[in-house]
């Protein structure tokens, strides 16, 4: 049987077969990538996505913090966008704008905002993800989301052709945007307005204070487990169904936020996969209301 990897296009980055990407999450689980792909800069990726094989599946990999990759691994290609060609981030205090590749991390885009006296983008301090991610859903956190802030953005589409989306394309709702779902995307340009410097670091410091107050982030987890309904917050949920801190192989939610799933040390992705199913099953059988994944779930399972 033919391998489409052995007829892959030139690149200057890196190809890796079989490449187990637990290491690459935040909840060290999961099997490998058929393919790893790691772009040198844009035009690879582009020159990337145009030889790839047209049937070959694609999955884009930022910094793991909001994913669990299932045990069986991920067929067809991942590609994983890092250093400095993709993660660079420009703030102008004249103009209050802010320039981002897309694997920066948004703690990082807040940080140069704050530190050009940029106010706006704030919250960013408080989501433990990348600005790739945080535009495919809309990301967001204390009261504020990327569509406050976020003027345009572009990246590739499977063909490797570039797009060009204003935020009106995004056709944003709740952790949720109408945006083409095969563009990669490469950089955003964001919106801010002017303010004291150290009044804006502040209040990320507030709000970097109160995550750790209330999260458990020195563990294996992924952030918000499940999007909360209209009326509902999804940790009290979970909390009045007597799931914070009940172990479900080696997984749980955390007794700290009731929200946030952890992998207590041996878990499989079908220990967090389950135990995600179990309480949603349980959450509507108690409440009538339906819980929704905020963790994407890739792959196949074993």
């Amino acid at each position: 049987m033919t391998d489409w990897r052995d007829a892959l296009p030139t690149v200057r980055g890196k190809l890796v077969r079989d490449e187990p990407l637990g290491p690459f999450t935040w909840f060290r689980v999961g099997g490998a990538a058929e393919l790893l792909f790691l772009p040198a800069d844009h035009q690879d990726l582009a020159d990337f996505l145009t030889g790839l094989p047209a049937g070959v599946p694609v999955t884009v990999l930022g910094v793991g913090s909001n994913v669990i990759i299932r045990d069986g691994g991920v067929p067809g290609a991942v590609i994983r966008l890092a250093g400095r060609n993709f993660a660079a981030v420009e703030a102008d205090p004249a103009t209050g704008r802010i320039v981002a590749g897309s694997a920066a991390l948004d703690a990082a885009v807040a940080r140069a905002a704050g530190k050009a006296g940029i106010a706006g983008l704030e919250f960013y301090a408080g989501i433990p993800g990348t600005i790739g991610g945080a535009l495919t859903m809309n990301a967001g956190c204390y009261g504020a989301e990327t569509k406050d802030v976020l003027v345009s953005a572009w990246g590739y589409d499977r063909s490797g052709a570039r797009r060009d989306l204003a935020l009106a394309d995004f056709g944003y709702t709740y952790r949720h945007s109408e945006a083409p779902a095969d563009i990669i995307w490469v950089e955003a340009t964001y919106q801010g307005q002017a303010d004291d410097a150290d009044a804006v670091q502040a209040r990320m410091a507030e709000i970097t204070a109160r995550r750790e107050t209330t999260q458990p982030i020195r563990e294996k987890t992924g952030g918000s487990t499940f999007k909360n309904p209209p009326g509902h917050s999804s940790w009290r949920l979970v909390d009045e169904a007597g799931w914070r801190g009940k172990p479900y192989g080696g997984a749980m939610f955390s007794p700290l936020h009731a929200n946030f799933m952890i992998n207590t040390g041996e878990a499989t992705a079908a220990d967090l996969e389950g135990l995600g199913e179990a309480v949603r099953a349980d959450v509507k059988a108690k409440t009538g209301i339906y819980l929704h994944w905020e963790i994407k779930r890739i792959g196949t399972a074993t």
